[in-house]
């Protein structure tokens, strides 16, 4: 089951709040997950057997602008460890793990970063590198549709507004393995991105925006354990990005699924998991 809570920061915002935990579940592992973009913060459905079988408990939570959450103007992806600093403080949870897909990878990727007395190991499955990535030709192998999305974000705010509202989606940036996965297995997916866009775009551009951006955070040895997770076809964010993160951080496990793409590779979910239980456990 999971519970909904909203929490009420000290700068006035408000975090929408997702916990699985019950009291027959308090000895378990806290992994708080970070969602893609554009979805709403619900933990991930389609893991949540491998979640039970490995004493696992999900937090995660709306990202600002995202579904019960406020926004947070301006925000970077370091803002991140802060509001996980606040729901772990506030549910009583001293040291957690962290996954993250997608856009929500980054927002992973931080919270080891600069909560290194917190974070016991962390997840990050087809994230993005940073813009400034050195040697890196960031949008080389994105899909067309992708591509100019960022570069509009790269441009500002009203740009970018203005390339959202005057594009539709292309199904062509998913492979025909993704489209599979998005049939059966993580059609969860669907559900969750329909609810943060019928809440408006605003998440969406400001997470757009953020990821252009410098990321308040550098990006590289990371001390917990890492687990960089790419499909090598993928076409949103190519898996160059993984392999740029990995040579950061030297002590980072890549796992590379050669056949998979954006949405496919989570089929190594489950396995992604049982890795973070493993090694956070170490930690």
């Amino acid at each position: 089951m999971v519970t909904e809570t909203d929490l009420e920061l000290r700068d006035g915002r408000k975090l929408h709040v997702y916990d699985t935990a019950s009291a027959e579940s308090s000895d378990r592992l806290a992994v708080f997950w970070h969602h893609g973009t554009p979805n709403i913060g619900a933990p991930p459905e389609p893991l949540f057997p491998a979640a039970t079988r490995l004493g696992i408990r999900w937090v995660s939570y709306d990202r600002p602008g995202y579904g019960g959450s406020t926004p947070h103007p301006g925000r970077d992806i370091a803002s991140a460890a802060a509001d996980v600093s606040n729901i772990a403080d506030a549910l009583g949870i001293g040291r957690f793990a962290v996954m993250g897909h997608s856009g929500g990878s980054p927002h992973a990727l931080v919270c080891s970063a600069l909560r290194p007395d917190r974070v016991l190991g962390a997840v990050c499955v087809s994230g993005l590198a940073p813009l400034a990535a050195g040697e890196l030709d960031w949008y080389a192998g994105m899909a067309e549709a992708g591509a100019a999305e960022l570069r509009a974000a790269a441009r500002g705010r009203e740009v970018l507004e203005d390339h959202l509202v005057s594009t539709e989606f292309d199904p062509d940036q998913f492979t025909p393995a993704d489209h599979a996965a998005i049939a059966s297995d993580w059609s969860w997916l669907v559900d969750v991105a329909g609810q943060a866009i019928r809440g408006g775009l605003g998440g969406m551009v400001d997470d757009d925006l953020a990821y252009v951006a410098p990321w308040g955070f550098d990006p590289g040895p990371i001390s917990s354990p890492l687990l960089l997770l790419h499909g090598g076809e993928d076409r949103i964010v190519p898996s160059a990005h993984s392999r740029w993160l990995a040579r950061q951080s030297p002590a980072a496990q890549l796992w590379l699924r050669p056949d998979d793409g954006h949405v496919s590779v989570l089929s190594s979910g489950a396995a992604a998991l049982a890795w973070l239980r493993q090694h956070a456990t170490l930690g």
